[in-house]
Parts: structure tokens; sequence; C-alpha cells
């Protein structure tokens, strides 16, 4: 299928007007004047712009459903502050009507998994949102593992396990000690007795998955990097409210920053910082950026509009759309497969009559994977 005559933005360089080729789910073309086959279905989107999916690098969608309580709320597993063995996509029903919004709002790609009350939490995975079965939508599981810093593992575990950041790091620590010295043992050869909780990190320890680090305060997110350098693991830093005012100690350490939610009120201390300014600070200072819904705290249809406050609050327009298309895709390293127009990619874009960041925007049309999916 060939589309013709729009606005492109591929991510990959600067917008044009030109055309597209789609087949067996894939870009494979991407140009101007591109010349129809024999028969080949052609769509003219003369005056309409083009844009790849957009991809949202931390959430939780599905995993806590809309208009019902704890019946559908799977977020936490608040018995344990260390849990690394729960598994997101156990947690995740596709079916609920969050994901179609999420669709219809151009959302195409999601990294979803555990929240913020436990130390480690479990493995977050990305999957497409036009579906039925999670399996079938998934792309990558895991993608990373959850660990929390900060107010969230102290509220919830006050009194009980957890009074003070101390802690929090001490039981990070000391799982992760656990996890290389078990490791050592299985690589030697020795008779390990099976541990769950410590098989899940070893993709940690290997350096072949990510810890996705919740920290608002600069504090918190010094503790990330300091962790992360005793351990040589990566991180990232996710929420990254107050990453203004540490922003060197941030590039120096080369991990990226997932900025937000930043819409709403400051519901706890730790946020009094929070600003869409913070995007595009980070941005301006080379660190890799993306902008997070943290969905459901903000609707994850309204990813392009938290990326057009950013875009208000000083971050360039172009960089601002990055910030939801190529950057959470290479932040989740799946950019070899979405969030860019390019050949050889999936066939994954939204068809729209304005800028995505334009407020006044209508999307007309969704693709996943080559097909038509709003």
């Amino acid at each position: 299928m060939l589309f013709k005559n729009a606005t492109i933005y591929t991510m990959e360089q600067d917008p044009f007007v030109g055309d597209f080729r789609i087949d067996k789910g894939v870009f494979t073309q991407v140009g101007t004047d591109l010349t129809p086959d024999v028969g080949e279905d052609v769509q003219d989107l003369n005056g309409l712009f083009v844009f790849p999916g957009l991809v949202e690098s931390h959430c939780h969608l599905g995993m806590e459903e809309t208009a019902i309580r704890f019946e559908g709320d799977d977020v936490n597993e608040i018995t344990d502050p260390i849990t690394p063995n729960m598994r997101g996509i156990d947690g995740c029903n596709p079916m609920d009507e969050t994901v179609e919004l999420a669709l219809k709002g151009g959302v195409t790609t999601v990294a979803a998994g555990p929240g913020s009350a436990n130390v480690l939490g479990g493995t977050f995975f990305a999957y497409k949102t036009k579906g039925n079965c999670i399996d079938e939508m998934t792309i990558q599981n895991p993608i990373a593992m959850k660990a929390a810093f900060g107010e969230n593992p102290k509220r919830c575990y006050k009194d009980k396990k957890i009074d003070t950041r101390m802690q929090i790091s001490a039981l990070l620590r000391e799982t992760l000690e656990k996890a290389k010295e078990y490791l050592a043992k299985k690589e030697a050869g020795k008779d390990v007795a099976y541990d769950q909780k410590l098989e899940a990190m070893i993709p940690v320890i290997k350096k072949e998955l990510p810890l996705k680090c919740h920290a608002h305060r600069a504090d918190d997110i010094l503790t990330v990097i300091r962790i992360a350098k005793e351990y040589d693991i990566e991180v990232t830093l996710d929420h990254a409210t107050d990453a203004r005012c540490i922003v060197e100690q941030i590039k120096e350490s080369g991990f990226p920053c997932i900025c937000g939610p930043s819409f709403g009120h400051k519901t706890k201390f730790e946020l009094k910082s929070k600003s869409f300014k913070t995007p595009g600070v980070l941005n301006k200072a080379g660190i890799l950026v993306s902008i997070t819904t943290d969905s459901p705290v903000i609707p994850q249809q309204y990813l392009s509009l938290c990326a057009a406050l950013a875009a208000k609050e000083g971050m360039d327009e172009y960089e601002a759309i990055k910030a939801i298309t190529i950057n959470p895709a290479k932040i989740l390293k799946l950019d070899n497969r979405v969030g860019s127009i390019k050949a050889g990619k999936d066939a994954d874009f939204i068809i729209c009559t304005k800028n995505i960041l334009d407020t006044q925007n209508e999307i007309q049309s969704v693709y996943v994977d080559g097909k038509k999916a709003v």
C-alpha cells in the first residue's frame, strides 16, 4: 500500500511532504515521488500529517482497570518489599477500555509493569495496544526490572519493614549481592537450591535488563546512580522530578530520564518541584529524555498533550515529539522496531489533521503492524 502527499514526521530527518509504502506489516520505502506499482492500493493524504505510533516508556496500562477498585487493581503486590519475581504481563488486562483509548490516542507501544510500592516490584514488558490477547500483543518480555526509591516504599511499609531511605538502599544492595553470589555458584556448576527471586535478578546482574528506577527527589536520583556504579548495572531514571537541580550529575552518569507525570496536583512532598520545564532542560543538556503519563496517573491517550505542555514550557517542538516517539523507543531498546518511520521498521503510524502537539488535532487513523486499527 502506498501513502502519498503527507507531511511526514519520520523522526529520522526533518519533516517533509512525501510518500511512504508499507508491505507485510513494515515500512518498505519512504521518500518523494514514489511510483505506484501496478494494482497497488494508493491513499492520497494531501493536507494531512503522519507520525510514527507514539511510544510510552513507563506506565501501568491495563494493570489498574477503569471504573473499578481492588477487583481490577493489579499494580502493586504489597506483601513484601522485595518481589522481583512478579511479572507485569500476568497482571495486565488488555481488554480494559483504557487500552483501546490509548490506541485511539495514537499510542501504539507501551512499556507496562508493577508500581512503586516495593523496593523491587517485578518486571515490565512491552506490548502493542491493538488486540485482545496480551501474549500476542507483547513484543518483549521482560524489558526492565522495576525498583523504587523514596516516599512510596517508605509509606507502604512504614513501621513494618521500611522506615528510612537507608533501608530501601540496604534491601536493594542485599538482593543484588545475593543475586551475584547465586549466579556465581550456578556458573561454577555448584548445586544451588532454586530461588525464584534471585533467578529474576540474574538478567539485571548480567546487564541484560535495566533497573527501572522510580526516583523523584534529587537525593533518590543520586542514590540510584551511586548503586548503579557500585554494582555495574544499567538503570533508567524514571520520573526524575528534581532532575533540573542535578543536571550535570545525570549527564555524567549517562543514564536516560523518563520525565513525568507532570500534570495534576503535587500529591506528595517529593513532587514539589514537578514541572513541564524539566524535559526541555534535560534535553538541552544532551540527556536522552522521554515523557511519561505514568498511566493511569494521566490517562494514556494524553501522552501527546504532555509533550505539547513540555513544548509550551520551553522544550523544542521537534524534540518534544521525539520524547514520545523515538526517544522512549531508544530507552526501551526497541528503536529497531518502533518510534520512527523507516524502511524495515514496524508499520505503526498515525494520520492526523494537524501537528500531533496541536490540541485541535484530530487523529483520523491509527495503523499497527501495517493494519488499520482505528
